[in-house]
């Protein structure tokens, strides 16, 4: 069955004559030790070798000899979807560190993080048809995000902290309020929300109203609450119902080195969301809000990849369509692909859509279209325990 990503392959370069020589001598002196002297167990099993070394003899250790491989070459953001993109990244980078003088000396960090989200992944979708067509993929994303998963009963419209029932028709987010997916009254109450546009302000008003303690993150703020630094996080021991402001931004690119962050100060202005959870002692966001700009594919599939949406209860965001997006490359089909490829992950991450609003304009990837618009504001609950 095939699918949206591309797989791209390695391999490494043709071996120098010289280089052969040097691979045929180890095995040769090898059989000759073996001929002459007979087989001896390695040095490091044998019990009390440390007089028989000092009396002379010799001990072989066994050398693998490698040929360096080329990092992995993963093309320019035009010419590759952005699901295989992050992955390659991330590869070539442990290749690179990972290898000294042909040999494997150690597993990065960054390799262990692979290794651990692996089961998260984000999947490939296949074609919406048997072959790559816009109109099919384009059809099945709309269509995808355009159909709420989950009905709720009671809702909290923008600016409202009282439930009501839904409306017949809304442009607006909406919160589910029922009763099983709300904190308790007397329950702590964490709510963040990313935007630089101040289209927050209903939501703030809301999670506000709640009692809930909440975190304001804009990069361009140049009044952060507290006298904090722009790039500091205030302890989370604010006044519920305040907003507290940072100067901040969500990064969707794994730290190739992670260092162990402190409590209440992360040390730079763009920070994974999992890293602004920690430092500020949270483990769980039961309302989130963002409005990306169109960084919100990659910072979906980090959130998925890392796990963080485990931590989160409700999520509203804004999904861009006017073009790829950030670090998102490939043909119009394979990005409408890998789009849908993300929202399935969201699904797969306990996320089931309630509300679907649709923005202003019909431009998707530059195409004007009278069936879509540039941007949906999609609310999410977390029905994963």
């Amino acid at each position: 069955m095939r699918t949206c990503a591309r797989w791209w392959g390695r391999g490494g370069p043709p071996l120098p004559r010289g280089i052969s020589l040097l691979l045929l001598m180890p095995p040769f002196l090898v059989a000759l030790r073996l001929l002459v002297v007979g087989p001896r167990p390695p040095r490091a099993a044998r019990a009390g070798a440390g007089a028989e070394e000092r009396e002379g003899a010799v001990a072989f250790s066994v050398i693998s000899i490698e040929p360096e491989r080329s990092p992995r070459r993963w093309g320019s953001a035009s010419r590759r979807p952005g699901l295989e993109e992050a992955r390659g990244e991330e590869e070539a980078e442990v290749d690179d560190g990972g290898r000294g003088g042909g040999t494997r000396a150690y597993e990065d960090e960054n390799e262990i993080h692979w290794q651990q989200v692996g089961s998260r992944a984000v999947q490939p979708q296949p074609w919406a048809a048997d072959k790559p067509s816009f109109t099919a993929e384009l059809s099945r994303l709309i269509t995808y995000i355009t159909r709420p998963q989950l009905n709720c009963s009671r809702v909290l419209s923008p600016g409202q902290v009282r439930a009501s029932q839904p409306p017949a028709a809304s442009n607006h987010w909406m919160l589910c309020a029922e009763e099983w997916l709300l904190p308790g009254a007397h329950r702590p109450c964490v709510a963040y929300s990313f935007s630089m546009d101040g289209r927050d302000a209903d939501f703030l008003k809301t999670v506000s109203g709640l009692g809930c303690e909440v975190h304001s993150f804009d990069p361009s703020n140049s009044n952060p609450s507290d006298d904090h630094l722009g790039n500091s996080l205030a302890s989370n021991h604010v006044d519920r119902g305040a907003v507290s402001q940072h100067k901040m931004w969500l990064e969707w690119r794994t730290p190739r080195r992670r260092k162990h962050k402190k409590r209440g100060n992360l040390g730079s202005v763009s920070q994974t969301l999992a890293d602004i959870m920690a430092a500020l002692g949270h483990h769980t966001v039961h309302f989130l809000y963002a409005d990306l700009l169109s960084a919100e594919w990659r910072v979906f599939q980090n959130w998925i990849e890392s796990g963080s949406l485990q931590g989160v209860h409700h999520l509203v965001a804004t999904v861009h369509l006017q073009w790829a997006g950030f670090e998102v490359g490939g043909t119009d089909e394979e990005v409408l692909c890998y789009w849908f490829s993300i929202l399935r992950g969201l699904q797969a991450s306990g996320l089931k859509l309630v509300h679907s609003s649709a923005g202003h304009g019909h431009s998707v990837l530059k195409r004007t279209l009278g069936n879509a618009h540039s941007s949906y504001t999609l609310s999410w609950v977390n029905t994963r325990d």
